[in-house]
């Protein structure tokens, strides 16, 4: 999980353009969005076509549950962990 962690923050960095930010400054388990990384919404649009196009998840509409999903990148290493688990054959 922790290459599937480094992954993600290196994704973060490329596909929100934060360039001044290395992966190891991101916190795997503090919030991303708020008081955390600071990502808002736009961010978040960003960040969930870039999962869903790199890793393939199935991502529903706004909703609590995905909000969880993507708190940090701890919780959406775990949730894209998930996916791809359920999904093989």
């Amino acid at each position: 999980m922790n290459e599937l962690s480094l992954e993600i923050k290196q994704m973060i960095i490329y596909t929100l353009n934060l360039e001044e930010i290395a992966p190891d400054e991101i916190e795997t388990d503090a919030a991303l969005f708020g008081d955390g990384l600071g990502l808002d919404s736009i961010d978040a649009l960003e960040l969930g076509l870039a999962v869903k196009n790199r890793y393939g998840v199935v991502l529903s509409a706004e909703s609590d549950e995905m909000r969880q999903h993507f708190y940090s990148v701890a919780t959406l290493a775990a949730f894209i962990h998930a996916q791809r688990t359920a999904l093989a054959p």
